[in-house]
């Protein structure tokens, strides 16, 4: 175990953590709501640290991060856990983690080991992904320091429930992140999540603030959040932050405690990425729907296919960096080394 960041100790051994927004108050004994952070005899403990449960070499595309480094490879990790309590997640094996035993399932892998890993497999960048990277962040605050050092950039795919405190940590260390946005409803958030939706709202907007890249996804889930209303609240309040930040809509397929909802149609999410782009989004991705050319990036000025995709690979690039290779326009995608 490793000593937890972001906490303050309080009185009778409890501690408080901060590192995320439900912002537990710990007893001695006890776990916080991520169950991965204990309190022992008034410290907060980080149970996850370097117990990687998931380790792969990725597409970036796979994040999905069109617009950072495309068509390069990540090398992404996990532990397990989450502070979500999402009833149809898709990667429930390991974040739905509630034993209560201190020793959790992983393979140990220190951060300098993720790094070198990280080099030899050719990778530009750590991505710190699967599970929600925030209830491991210690482990990958460690590894992201030293991927700096080597010239890798560092990528968050998270649900965006940290708090302020821990978005200023991030700052100048984690490069770019997809944030899951899965509603404008604060209801949907407390019953599907046991979470809140502004603080989510909150870190789209402060992470950008920092200089981070953002793309932002959101699963479409029939008669849940798939209403035209609110797909063009979520489309506004991306638009209000920056036009030029990508919006994946992604299609649902029931998993883990959800049997009966059915898939997405097709044309419902061709219905939300129309909506985001009638809403003043220049770069709106339909996800899950490989080979309809709903995944290339367009030239918002002149209209130029500038990255043609087909799921996670790339078909053609048409850009001299980062300017649209037809009309010169800069753009908001950031290129990759030769």
């Amino acid at each position: 175990m490793k000593e937890a960041m972001l906490y303050t100790k309080q009185g009778d051994g409890k501690t408080a953590c901060k590192l995320c927004s439900h912002r537990c108050v710990i007893d001695d004994g006890k776990r916080g709501f991520c169950n991965i952070r204990v309190n022992r005899g008034g410290i907060l403990y980080a149970l996850a640290y370097g117990k990687v449960i998931a380790r792969h070499v990725d597409p970036i595309e796979k994040k999905p991060l069109f617009h950072f480094l495309p068509g390069t490879l990540s090398y992404s990790i996990a532990t397990m856990g989450c502070n979500f309590r999402c009833y149809f997640c898709q990667n429930w094996e390991i974040s739905q983690y509630q034993d209560e035993g201190d020793s959790l399932p992983g393979k140990l892998l220190s951060p300098e080991t993720a790094v070198e890993e990280a080099s030899r497999s050719g990778c530009l960048s750590i991505a710190y992904t699967y599970t929600e990277p925030t209830i491991f962040f210690e482990y990958a605050y460690d590894i992201a320091i030293l991927a700096h050092q080597k010239g890798l950039k560092n990528i968050f795919v998270t649900n965006g429930y940290q708090t302020p405190e821990t978005i200023e940590m991030m700052k100048g260390v984690i490069d770019a992140a997809n944030v899951d946005l899965k509603s404008f409803s604060d209801g949907f958030y407390r019953k599907v999540c046991f979470a809140r939706l502004r603080p989510v709202l909150e870190t789209i907007r402060l992470m950008y603030e920092a200089g981070m890249h953002i793309e932002v996804t959101t699963l479409v889930v029939p008669d849940q959040n798939d209403s035209d209303e609110e797909l063009t609240q979520i489309a506004d309040f991306i638009a209000d932050i920056s036009p030029d930040i990508p919006w994946h809509v992604s299609r649902f397929y029931p998993n883990y405690q959800d049997h009966t909802t059915p898939p997405t149609p097709r044309e419902t999410i061709r219905r939300a990425a129309r909506i985001g782009r009638e809403q003043g989004l220049r770069y709106v991705f339909a996800g899950n729907l490989p080979g309809q050319g709903d995944e290339d990036s367009i030239c918002p000025h002149c209209g130029q296919v500038l990255i043609a995709r087909s799921g996670y690979s790339i078909r053609a690039v048409h850009l001299k960096e980062n300017l649209c290779g037809n009309c010169g326009a800069p753009l908001s995608i950031v290129i990759g080394e030769e």
